[in-house]
Formats: C-alpha cells, sequence, structure tokens
C-alpha cells in the first residue's frame, strides 16, 4: 500500500493538544511473523504532529517485538469524552531522547515512579485516520443489552477450554472496554471498538453488528481476529481466533469468535495462557 491518508488527512492542532494526556485508551494493533493479528493496550499513544503519532514503551510484551519486525500498525484510541480516533501507521525509528521521551518521563504517571519510567520512544507515520468520532453510546447500549441476552439464551460449548473464569468475568462486565482487530488486505492491523462483546462460553466470544456494525461486517469469514478487552483498573487479556461470521445466537445475529489463544499481557511477566506452554525449567 502507498503512503496515503484517507479521510481526514492529518491530526488538527486541537487534537495534538486533547490527546496529550495520561488518561486515555489507546490499543495498538501489530502482525506477527505468521501474518496474525496482535493488540496491545498502550495509553501512552497520541500524535506530536498533524503526521506522526508516537507511543513510548516502559514494558515489554509481543507488540514491542512484532512492530520491529513488520512496521505496519493499526491503532485506536479513546479519549475520557468518548471520543474515537482510529487509523493505521508505518514505524519510522525508536530513540530514547528527545522531546517526546522528556514529555512522558514528566507526565505524573513515570515522574513519580520508581519503579520504570519510558526508555524507548517509537515514532510512526500516519498513513490512514478517522478522526474525532464520538463513541456511539446508544448503539453500544443497545447492542450490549442485545448481546447479553444472546448470551443468556445461545447454546454453550464445553469442548475447548480456552478462557478461564476470570477472562470471562473481565469480558462480560458491560462498562469494561473491548476491542476487535484483523490484518486487512492491505496488510495493516485495522483496529476497532466493541464495547457491547461478551463471552458466550469459555471458546467463544460474541458481539451484535448494531454498533460498529460496518466495521464487523466488513471481516471476512474465515479471518483471524484478535480482541483485547481491558478494565479500568488496568487489567487486561488478549485472545485471538477465527471469525465465524454473523450468526444467529439465542435467536439473535451476532458476530461469533471462536477463540483458540489467550495471552496474558499484564506486567511483571507476560505470556501465553492458552494453549498451555506447560511447565518448563528454569537456569538460575
Amino acid at each position: 500500500m502507498s503512503k496515503r491518508m484517507s479521510d481526514d488527512q492529518e491530526f488538527t492542532e486541537q487534537d495534538l493538544k486533547d490527546l496529550n494526556v495520561e488518561l486515555k485508551v489507546g490499543v495498538l494493533g501489530t502482525v506477527s511473523p505468521q501474518g496474525l493479528p496482535h493488540l496491545t493496550l498502550l495509553s501512552s499513544i497520541q500524535p506530536c504532529a498533524p503526521h506522526t503519532l508516537v507511543w513510548g514503551q516502559f514494558t515489554e510484551g509481543l507488540s514491542k517485538q512484532y512492530v520491529l519486525q513488520n512496521p505496519k500498525t493499526g491503532f485506536v484510541i479513546v479519549s475520557l469524552g468518548k471520543e474515537v480516533w482510529q487509523g493505521k501507521a508505518i514505524l519510522r525509528e525508536k530513540r530514547k531522547d528527545g522531546p517526546e521521551y522528556d514529555n512522558y518521563n514528566n507526565m505524573k504517571m513515570f515522574r513519580y515512579n520508581a519503579y520504570f519510567g519510558v526508555h524507548t520512544v517509537y515514532y510512526m507515520d500516519l498513513i490512514e485516520l478517522h478522526g474525532r468520532q464520538a463513541l456511539p453510546m446508544r448503539k453500544v447500549i443497545s447492542s450490549a443489552v442485545a448481546t447479553i441476552l444472546a448470551r443468556a439464551l445461545g447454546k454453550k460449548h464445553k469442548k475447548t477450554p480456552a478462557m478461564n473464569a476470570w477472562t470471562q468475568a473481565l469480558l462480560n462486565k458491560v462498562d469494561n472496554l473491548k476491542f476487535l482487530g484483523y490484518v486487512d488486505q492491505d496488510s495493516y492491523p485495522r483496529v476497532f471498538p466493541v464495547v457491547q462483546l461478551q463471552a458466550l462460553d469459555a471458546a467463544h466470544l460474541i458481539f451484535s453488528p448494531g454498533a460498529y456494525g460496518d466495521e464487523i461486517r466488513a471481516i471476512p469469514q474465515g479471518t483471524q481476529v484478535a480482541m483485547l478487552g481491558m478494565s479500568f483498573d488496568m487489567e487486561d487479556v488478549v485472545t485471538r481466533g477465527t471469525y465465524l461470521g454473523i450468526r444467529c445466537v439465542g435467536g439473535i445475529k451476532c458476530g461469533v469468535l471462536q477463540v483458540d489463544w489467550v495471552y496474558n499481557p499484564m506486567p511483571p511477566v507476560p505470556g501465553q495462557v492458552y494453549p498451555s506452554l506447560g511447565l518448563h525449567e528454569v537456569l538460575i
């Protein structure tokens, strides 16, 4: 894909001001060496210029490995005012100094933290932007009600225990945030909110297409899709699996994701949860 931007051509001066804050939600989509989507919670992601995004690294994880191997990314940012920015960007460089490095480490979250600060700043060139759209709360609420009803009425499958009870409880809490991401036809991740998402059982996620329906219907059946769910206590989980399309669940139309991989992205030790990697020897 050539470097071009669509819809909004750049971040505005007001965007730069409003997103230079600690309290926001950012999600970065990356691509694994196998071509699979991966999602990471990054509250530090923000524009620093009309055509440039930055984010600061202070922990380790798969996304930091993946973005160095494949610089194509997708992102979504949600402000506390429930405004959404979505788009795609490509990694240009990383630095361990500069004004953005200083800006991050002067924020309260890092300035007064005795254990870690931002040690690397990643710079990305903007490829595509869909900027400052209100989160459609009426549609989100009605879609959440429909999804909860489908979860109550839908047939449960017990063959694959991919998601444990903690993961299901996190995803079924209606005021937690959830996001979907997949690699689209131009090989960039596409990421968008699906707050209405629920865990039908230990192996399936469902979501009414009443909110972000165009984005949901654009996912090809059989595509590998990643999901990130998070609470405002900064608990989060990432799953991945096969998108089965829009089906009737308990008599209600829902997108269905069959989960076959679960990842714990939380420090101090992020890692794969399902399938289990088993025990291995640790040399001290």
